[in-house]
């Protein structure tokens, strides 16, 4: 296990420890994201709640398949290679609640994340980045073939 990994689960473990202890609680461990975030109901409101338009940048890749055949599952990630990454969103276009996961990234760990999101019909997935306070982007488009939100 290679060291910012391990630094990166302790800290998760350690935080999750706390709020199971009651010493702080579930709103005050939540991300940088406010809970309007993931209550927007379209693309433009979801990026205002976390902090405007993002400007294009090469250094920030979306992980996600051309074609998905099931949307309930579609496996995602975002990996930035921007220095002093403190956050990265992953936002899906079209969906009824744009912002679908929203991720902390602990000082000196790899801006590297993975996660499963549901997909109603194809659309871009785009992976918002927050690095030296400011907001970077990268978007692509993932088709859809049984969607997953309902449909």
């Amino acid at each position: 296990m290679n060291r910012s990994r391990r630094v990166a689960l302790q800290s998760t473990g350690a935080f999750a420890t706390l709020v199971s202890l009651g010493l702080i609680t579930q709103s005050q461990a939540q991300a940088a994201v406010s809970a309007a975030g993931f209550e927007a109901k379209n693309l433009a409101d979801a990026l205002k709640a976390i902090g405007g338009t993002p400007a294009t940048s090469d250094q920030v890749t979306v992980v996600a398949p051309d074609i998905a055949e099931n949307g309930a599952v579609v496996p995602v990630g975002a990996v930035s290679k921007l220095p002093n990454t403190t956050d990265i969103m992953i936002v899906v276009e079209k969906n009824p609640s744009p912002l679908a996961a929203a991720f902390t990234i602990p000082a000196g760990t790899n801006a590297d994340v993975q996660t499963r999101i549901k997909m109603g019909q194809s659309s871009n997935v785009i992976a918002v980045v927050k690095a030296d306070g400011k907001l970077y982007s990268a978007t692509k488009e993932t088709k859809v073939t049984l969607g997953g939100c309902g449909g």
